[in-house]
């Protein structure tokens, strides 16, 4: 790894230099370089499979059905010649899938014995209207989208640790969201046991994500590991815009018109992939920080400020806490900064 003093030079040139513009088709070379999707076998994490295989990564592809990632690995074989891409078998709302899972990535089952990067994208959006709970108890909504992130994050950061060098510090990247603007939602009952709703529920799982991906960047930091935290979110993306995949997106005619309504305000999942992609790959970006389209809905990828509670230090604290607690998970940081020499 480059001293710290040195590296935020080269940062600093690099955006100095850098177009303004970001070509999803377009990426920094990733040949020899590993990335780990959840959820990829629809939407946008299949979206930033593609585009990441397209660049050269070795991209692992996972999602708790065999049968649709069955689906994605040969719609992205199809689509992108000479891709290299595996699949993994990984329910983010159960442990025992995800410690399974991790397992399978830390004991070589994959081509590359390395992890250059994790997008934390799997999830609920369409939540459902009665609160409803995992095998281990936990509000489901909150579960899948941010606190088995939390734990498959945990369960991988030595393997993520072991593969910085020189010229590249591994990342993982939390799926944010701009809902987290349209309300403070500040999650003290954070599994809604008081009162639930569906539309908060989405929303204060959001910020959960946020404040634990800014959160985790912070102790990394603080730790030495040299793995970087990074939030992006997609803005508004939607089925009907988004290219035809058989058997990853296959919107119907009545979907198309709907969403092609929404035109001026919307994009496909193929575009908002492309703010978490950038999140994951551009050397300008550094750990932190908070990625998004330039419109906010929409549009290219640019840096952006988080919610006013999903950055607040006492809120992220706490939310980190009760993470802990209610996962039995505490992240290895002492263990991945000595893996990785520090």
């Amino acid at each position: 790894m480059l001293p710290k003093a040195c590296r935020s030079a080269y940062l600093r040139l690099v955006t100095e230099h850098a177009p303004r513009s970001w070509d999803p088709a377009r990426l920094p070379d990733q040949t020899g370089r590993t990335y780990l999707i959840t959820g990829a076998n629809a939407g946008l994490g299949y979206f930033a499979s593609e585009q990441l295989a397209r660049a050269g990564a070795h991209v692992i592809l996972s999602g708790r059905s065999p049968n649709k990632l069955a689906a994605a690995h040969d719609a992205l074989e199809a689509r992108v010649p000479d891709a290299s891409v595996q699949t993994l078998l990984l329910d983010v709302s159960n442990t025992g899938s995800i410690r399974a899972a991790a397992a399978s990535v830390r004991g070589g089952l994959f081509k590359r014995q390395r992890l250059d990067g994790v997008l934390l994208n799997a999830g609920i959006v369409h939540t459902p209207r009665q609160r409803e709970t995992t095998r281990d108890g936990r509000e489901l909504v909150l579960a899948t989208n941010a606190l088995g992130h939390f734990v498959l994050a945990a369960e991988l950061l030595t393997t993520l640790s072991k593969s910085a060098s020189r010229t590249w510090t591994p990342r993982m990247v939390w799926l944010g969201s701009m809902s987290t603007r349209m309300g403070a939602y500040d999650p003290v009952d954070i599994q809604l046991e008081r009162g639930y709703h569906a539309y908060r529920a989405y929303v204060q799982s959001k910020v959960v994500v946020q404040a634990l991906g800014i959160e985790a960047d912070v102790r990394l930091r603080d730790a030495g590991v040299p793995v970087e935290s990074v939030v992006a979110h997609p803005g508004y993306s939607i089925g009907g815009r988004t290219p035809r995949v058989q058997g990853v997106n296959e919107p119907s005619a009545w979907k198309r018109f709907k969403d092609g309504l929404q035109a001026p305000i919307a994009q496909s999942k193929e575009r908002g992939a492309a703010s978490l992609v950038r999140a994951l790959v551009d050397p300008a970006i550094t750990g932190g920080e908070y990625w998004g389209p330039r419109l906010i809905t929409r549009g290219e990828p640019t840096r952006q400020q988080p919610s006013r509670t999903s950055s607040d230090p006492e809120v992220r604290q706490r939310i980190w806490e009760t993470c802990e607690r209610l996962s039995g998970m505490e992240w290895p940081f002492a263990r991945a900064a000595r893996v990785a020499g520090r």
